[in-house]
């Protein structure tokens, strides 16, 4: 049975920021959202929780980083094809975000754009063709 995971990001606009996941394909979960909160599945095992600062100090001492300022994680969103990463990077600016934060990277067998959610969180939309992932170097003895 494979793990879920549920990412828990603080964000200043609730609204803003479910509206932004929405336009990377999420879908909310009304059984853990409310005012505070917004669970947005992004597939059957993977949970963004998008969390108001006051609810995500509940569940830290930390302070909480201003990632528009301080990188504290890389997101990276699978999409089915090239061109799925540039329609979702355009759906993704039309949301509020801000794409191609860094340069666009193209290695042939992977693409990837970046985009800034409206927190500055970052998501790195790829996709990549496993069948022409180069094969690891042999270790020489």
């Amino acid at each position: 049975m494979p793990k879920k995971i549920f990412i828990n990001l603080p964000v200043t606009d609730l609204a803003a920021s479910r509206h932004f996941l929405e336009a990377l394909g999420a879908t909310n979960d009304p059984r853990f959202t409310d005012a505070t909160a917004a669970c947005m599945m992004i597939s059957d095992t993977i949970a963004v929780m998008l969390l108001t600062h006051d609810k995500f100090r509940q569940f830290t001492p930390c302070e909480i980083a201003d990632a528009r300022t301080t990188s504290q994680v890389l997101l990276a969103l699978h999409c089915d094809s090239r061109a799925a990463v540039d329609a979702t990077a355009a759906a993704a600016g039309a949301a509020g975000g801000t794409v191609d934060i860094a340069p666009r990277q193209d290695h042939g067998f992977m693409v990837s754009r970046s985009v800034a959610d409206p927190d500055g969180h970052i998501w790195e939309l790829f996709w990549m063709d496993m069948a022409q992932v180069p094969s690891a170097p042999t270790a020489h003895n």
